[in-house]
């Protein structure tokens, strides 16, 4: 696993699901807020079904990566080795995706048990029901060649430290609440049509045409 002071955020998907895990992404996107990007790094799969967490527990999980997944802020996720798990949501809930070549995505079983996270809808909602088929339901690992193919993973590279230097450096430039502005209605077109999108970018229209004409009258 690729890890050190570079990242806000280190996710084991091998580790039990805490309440810790929850206030670890909340403390994170709290750096985000303040820094204009996050840094994740992912690895790890769940061992068998996780007994320790209840739904109370995931759904305050969920909540936590919403969040991230909102952020005016760039996130930027490190992916090595097997992913699953709490790894695999926080993957699937970042903007940019480095991953080494060794990175495969697991959507977790445990006998007749999934893990019960939200990866399963981030997964369709971002490839497509064909092309995550036989990851959902026979639990068939995405390769990182595959992932790549997919756009589930952004970036394929043996040492990741530099891209993710790279992709820091690139989000300094751009993250901002312009940013989760565009985050959201890109997420909306998915599902929702275009007459009830329309008022929602005819009021980031509306921002932005203010902003320039406050520039321009200065």
């Amino acid at each position: 696993m690729v890890t050190g002071e570079r990242f806000h955020l280190e996710i084991d998907g091998s580790a039990h699901l805490t309440a810790a895990s929850v206030r670890a992404v909340e403390d994170a996107c709290a750096v985000a807020e303040r820094d204009g990007f996050l840094a994740v790094a992912v690895t790890g799969v769940p061992d068998g079904m996780r007994t320790e967490a209840d739904v109370a527990l995931v759904s305050k999980w969920e909540r936590a990566l919403r969040r991230l997944e909102r952020l005016p802020a760039t996130t930027i996720a490190v992916a090595s080795g097997a992913v699953g798990g709490p790894a695999l949501d926080a993957l699937l809930a970042t903007d940019h995706r480095i991953a080494t070549p060794d990175t495969r995505l697991e959507v977790s079983l445990s006998g007749a048990a999934t893990w019960p996270g939200m990866a399963l809808h981030r997964l369709v909602q971002q490839a497509g029901i064909a092309a995550v088929r036989r990851a959902v339901l026979f639990g068939q690992p995405l390769t990182a060649a595959r992932a790549l193919a997919l756009d589930l993973v952004h970036d394929l590279v043996d040492a990741p430290l530099p891209a993710l230097t790279e992709a820091v450096a690139a989000a300094r430039l751009r993250s901002g609440r312009e940013l989760a502005i565009r985050r959201q209605l890109m997420h909306d077109a998915a599902t929702t049509s275009f007459e009830d999108a329309l008022g929602a970018h005819l009021a980031a229209c509306d921002r932005t045409l203010r902003q320039a004409a406050a520039g321009a009258g200065r």
